[in-house]
């Protein structure tokens, strides 16, 4: 009998399944736990597919063990019965989302859980906890601005464009690259003020591939000036349109 054959058994009532989870929570959310154990929890808590166990499940994102692949396996496991756990788990996912260093497993299981205009609703609220400003650590805010890159909703970008004046030269590059995505053409204005102000050549360069690649005019009265800041590759036609040699 293993260590954890001790509590497994019928787990039917949302008590039941709270005391289960808290049987197994600390072995899954252990890099000091021996390998079979903390699988054998894993697994356990993927069974139970309550809030309880999503929530012990997501301490196993937030550190690594060696070899690689099986860290990687324990994690795929987690997901799995995170994702498992259908709307259970979305909030723990809040929760853990709030304070986390990484947003790329609780924004991969929302992608599954959640339909695309909630997702996207998710993550809008997600960044609001963010501004402009400097800050030490802002991995999970480059996240979500890439993160919303992929999908296209009327909300976007107004809540992004603000971020093309963050002071974070990848925050910049992700904002432009998500608003460029939402192809609508009231982000003229603000992207051609990116342009003008950018310092970052990758930043403008994207923003002029961007206004490439949708075949947005520049404004008669401002293309004299964005000629002069555009990537010595871009250059800006009597029309108003981008073209780019080579």
């Amino acid at each position: 009998m293993g260590l954890f054959d001790l509590f497994k058994g019928k787990t039917g009532s949302p008590e039941k399944k709270q005391n289960a989870a808290a049987k197994f929570a600390e072995a899954a959310g252990s890099k000091r736990a021996q390998a079979y154990d903390r699988q054998d929890a894993i697994s356990e808590l993927c069974r139970l597919k309550s809030a309880d166990a999503v929530e012990a499940l997501l301490k196993r994102f937030t550190f690594q063990t060696d070899p690689s692949i099986t860290d990687q396996e324990e994690k795929e496991a987690a997901f799995d019965g995170i994702v498992g756990a259908g709307r259970e788990a979305i909030e723990p996912v809040r929760a853990f989302a709030a304070k986390a260093e990484s947003l790329s497993w609780p924004m991969r299981v929302l992608k599954e859980v959640l339909p695309e205009d909630e997702l996207v609703e998710e993550l809008l609220v997600w960044l609001e906890r963010w501004d402009t400003e400097y800050a030490k650590f802002i991995d999970p805010k480059l996240q979500i601005l890439k993160g919303l890159e992929e999908h296209s909703h009327p909300d976007i970008r107004e809540a992004v464009e603000p971020f093309l004046e963050d002071v974070n030269e990848e925050a910049r590059f992700n904002a432009a690259s998500t608003t460029l995505a939402q192809k609508d053409t009231a982000s003229i204005v603000a992207l051609i003020k990116l342009l003008m102000d950018e310092e970052s050549v990758r930043v403008r360069g994207k923003v002029a591939e961007g206004f490439l690649t949708l075949g947005w005019e520049i404004p008669d009265d401002q293309r004299d000036a964005v000629r002069k800041v555009l990537p010595h590759q871009y250059s800006v036609d009597a029309s108003g349109l981008l073209s780019k040699r080579g």
